[in-house]
């Protein structure tokens, strides 16, 4: 057999194993009655040697047998008895190559018959459920178009009792997580590698506990005194200052568009979501810069931390911090705007909160924001963001990658850590729901004191309540001093741990630890959601201001964004229509850069690239990684009213 014949018939069977190549039924038909042909000519040739071998190995063997009978020495006649001996097995093992090579013919001929009916069947299967997908697409948009448009049955009157909101608050909320047949759950998550036994908080108990060793130190803002540092903690409405300026409260109502998501997502499995073109109808009026600057909803929880003289209950503070930030996209499914390339957004909140945050674009493919905070409060946020997601078929997988930095000016204390994973389920059919996953490792670089987080992701099968989170505050040394636990979209507290134990194993077999701890203390809250946030993307209260027009902003900011202006106000056709012209500007701006590029290796000068405008790559003295980092003027400049820097990306 030739090794292209070999080649082309195993190139058939690794395509019909792997999936990767589908041949037409007529075309894989003729290839492998043409591999047959010639495996049956390669046969005939290889049997004809072996007739010939046959003969001329019977020839080769008289001949030898006549030596024999010749009078030869002794250990001549043994030396022609050992050529005959090796003769007949070279006959007989030819012979037995012959038989195994017609027998591998018969088999493969046999098997191309059944794999040629299988690759039939699967090839209909999938024809089959690829329009059954979508005709269950179709179905649920036209039940959801028609659900939408029927009469309300049950009308909320303006004077109802204030229970009776509250109640149906609850239960708009249980509906909200409720899941339907069609939901992808997780397997059941492996108990927490601690239990916690919550002691009962008398004064006795307080004498009796107050030397253990597993407290903090005994600093005079310990949260298990009652004394004002644990009121500022149980402030947990963060209404510190009122707002000096109003702001709006409310966004256009979304408008009822509908649009086949199969027919757009049914060629992006696989892909990288930032490259496929999406129309704005899946997207919230915001951009990705403007969601990164919600981090700073419950800003007030640093405000409480730089206040701290214990650097462990800071990191209690830091920890809730971190968690809050995900209490925003509960309900919120629609995906922001892919910020441009130099796009920026700032948030100027000296006024009412003392901070001021500016958020660039600064890289593109893969797309990469970075984030500056400044709080006149005592602390600086700044992180480099880069989103890398994945569609899977039925969910959506969101993973950022880059750490976010918090440093407290009066102690110096810098702390470290990384987002979780994000992932939207039921993306074809089913109601969308976001969840998230994974561990979070905080680290105060100063001290070395750690807090471990575990986002629960969420089961079916679990008895533990959706979106748990737990976590463990640990000095130096990996002694823990607090247990932190609640949910990612509603609250947390924190428990101080008085003493420990091993306990017994757990499902693996893993030793747990249990910690009595003092009764909890509540760290973080969320905010109620504004009325009527389900015809206004589910906005908090912060993001129904972020898109909020203001004067004196760059002329790259995000606010100034037309076909994100135009969706905001409901003209979503012109709005699509503003978005191709947009990315169709930015595409031919990073085809004359790569030209410049090429140009300048022709002539054999450097070509420095596309740099950011406010912020510029440094590496961290603390972590050793390189990012970007705010280099000044932003502030500057506006305080001039001079933006002629700024590039012309609208």
């Amino acid at each position: 057999m030739s090794p292209s014949s070999a080649h082309s018939l195993s190139r058939w069977v690794r395509a019909y194993d792997s999936g990767d190549e589908e041949p037409t039924s007529q075309s894989a038909r003729s290839e492998i009655q043409g591999t047959l042909k010639i495996l049956v000519s390669k046969l005939d040739d290889l049997s004809t040697c072996n007739d010939l071998i046959a003969k001329h190995g019977a020839a080769l063997q008289r001949s030898l047998s006549e030596l024999e009978g010749l009078k030869v020495p002794v250990e001549g006649g043994e030396k022609i008895k050992a050529v005959n001996e090796r003769a007949t097995l070279f006959r007989i093992t030819s012979n037995a190559m012959i038989n195994a090579c017609r027998d591998f013919l018969d088999l493969a001929e046999t098997h191309s018959r059944r794999w040629q009916r299988a690759l039939q069947y699967e090839r209909e299967q999938r024809a089959h459920l690829e329009e059954t997908i979508e005709q269950l697409a179709k179905q649920h948009n036209s039940l959801e178009r028609a659900w939408r448009a029927a009469p309300t049955l049950v009308s909320t009157s303006p004077s109802a009792p204030t229970c009776n909101k509250g109640r149906s608050e609850r239960l708009h909320k249980e509906e909200a997580s409720d899941e339907d047949e069609d939901t992808e759950f997780f397997d059941a998550m492996e108990d927490p590698a601690f239990i916690t036994v919550t002691a009962t908080e008398n004064s006795q108990h307080r004498r009796s506990q107050s030397n253990l060793s597993g407290a903090s130190g005994g600093q005079p803002n310990d949260w298990t005194q009652d004394d004002h540092t644990s009121s500022s903690c149980n402030d947990v409405s963060g209404k510190e200052l009122q707002p000096r300026r109003q702001r709006r409260t409310h966004v256009p109502d979304k408008p009822n568009y509908s649009l086949n998501l199969w027919s757009i997502m049914k060629n992006c499995i696989g892909k990288e979501l930032s490259k496929i073109p999406m129309p704005v109808n899946f997207n919230e009026p915001l951009s990705m810069l403007q969601r990164l600057t919600e981090d700073l909803e419950y800003h007030e929880l640093l405000d409480k931390a730089a206040r701290c003289d214990s650097s462990l209950e800071q990191m209690c503070l830091v920890a809730a911090f971190s968690i809050s930030s995900y209490s925003t996209t509960v309900h919120r499914t629609a995906k922001p705007f892919n910020p441009l390339l130099g796009e920026t957004y700032e948030l100027d909140r000296r006024e009412e909160f003392g901070y001021l945050s500016l958020c660039e674009q600064v890289s593109h493919h893969p797309p990469a924001a970075a984030h500056h905070v400044i709080s006149q409060r005592g602390w600086t946020l700044w992180q480099e963001i880069t989103i890398a997601s994945k569609f899977r078929g039925k969910y959506l997988s969101i993973m950022p990658l880059g750490a976010i930095h918090l440093q407290f000016h009066s102690s110096g204390n810098q702390y470290v850590w990384r987002k979780v994973t994000s992932t939207v389920h039921n993306i074809i059919v089913g109601k969308l729901w976001i969840d998230q996953s994974g561990d979070i490792e905080i680290v105060n670089h100063r001290t070395k004191e750690t807090c471990q987080l575990k986002f629960s992701p969420y089961s079916y099968f679990s008895r533990d309540v959706p979106r748990k989170v737990t976590g463990v505050v640990a000095d130096s040394g990996g002694q823990a001093h607090y247990v932190l636990s609640g949910t990612w979209d509603d609250k947390i507290e924190s428990a101080k741990i008085v003493q420990s134990s091993r306990g017994g194993s757990g499902s693996e077999g893993k030793q747990k630890t249990v910690y009595q701890t003092l009764s909890p203390k509540p760290l973080w809250k969320k905010y109620p959601l504004p009325e009527n946030a389900e015809n206004m993307y589910y906005f908090s209260a912060l993001a129904l201001t972020l898109n909020e027009q203001e004067d004196g902003v760059g002329l790259t900011d995000s606010r100034l964004r037309p076909d994100q202006k135009l969706m905001e106000e409901g003209r979503w056709d012109e709005a699509n229509s503003e978005k191709q012209r947009l990315e169709e500007k930015q595409r031919a701006v990073r085809r004359r850069r790569e030209a410049e590029a090429c140009d300048a290796v022709d002539e054999g000068k450097e070509y420095e690239g596309y740099q950011p405008l406010w912020f510029h790559q440094r590496r961290d003295s603390v972590t050793g990684e390189t990012n970007f980092v705010y280099k000044g003027g932003y502030w500057e400049a506006k305080e001039r009213k001079d933006w002629s820097m700024c590039p012309n990306i609208f």
